[in-house]
């Protein structure tokens, strides 16, 4: 079944087109907010307000909009109320690194896996350590795949701004790794 029809069945209040719905996009929400919270267990509860969000929200939404970025908004808005409510509540624990991981990445070779689950690690370290701007810019583009165009409508900036951003953000997160990854460090560029 398209997209365009699951929303029209969707509008129309078919709830087996609305657990498509969620099934199809589940990963993706819980997967932006684990981004933004980085706590599994906030990420669970706010995935779900989320979802409430778009089914009170979905006839709202206009078929000329991309579904995908319009979804995205209204997770990164009720992402960043959440952190605030966070902020205002002094909840600052430290989430330890091997939460943040979860499942190791299946495939045939032990080895293999053990690999790639370090670089993730590193990269997940890294981007912890990273500014928020650049953080999010990394999030919406390289990880939620949205394009410079959807980003600069989403965060109301330029898109040159946006592109710039992006390459800032590129560079300190590679800046970031190489730090992290200690012996590597010293293959690190100059201009970097």
């Amino acid at each position: 079944m398209t997209l365009e029809s699951l929303l029209d069945r969707c509008r129309q209040g078919d709830e087996l087109a609305w657990e498509a719905l969620v099934r199809r996009f589940q990963g993706q929400v819980y997967g932006l907010a684990f981004h933004y919270l980085g706590n599994a267990e906030e990420a669970r509860d706010l995935a779900q307000e989320i979802f409430v969000r778009i089914y009170q929200r979905i006839h709202t939404f206009r078929g000329s909009e991309r579904f995908v970025p319009w979804m995205i908004r209204i997770a990164r808005n009720l992402c960043i109320d959440r952190i605030r409510w966070l902020k205002a509540r002094r909840y600052g624990s430290e989430v330890p690194v091997d939460e943040m991981i979860g499942l190791s990445t299946q495939g045939p070779d032990p080895e293999q896996q053990w690999q790639a689950s370090s670089r993730k690690q590193l990269l997940y370290r890294a981007l912890q350590t990273m500014g928020e701007l650049n953080r999010e810019i990394i999030l919406l583009k390289d990880i939620q795949g949205l394009s410079l165009e959807e980003i600069a409508s989403l965060l109301k900036v330029p898109i040159g701004t946006v592109k710039s951003r992006s390459n800032r953000a590129r560079l300190e997160l590679a800046r970031r790794v190489l730090a992290l990854g200690g012996g590597c460090a010293a293959a690190a560029p100059s201009g970097a």
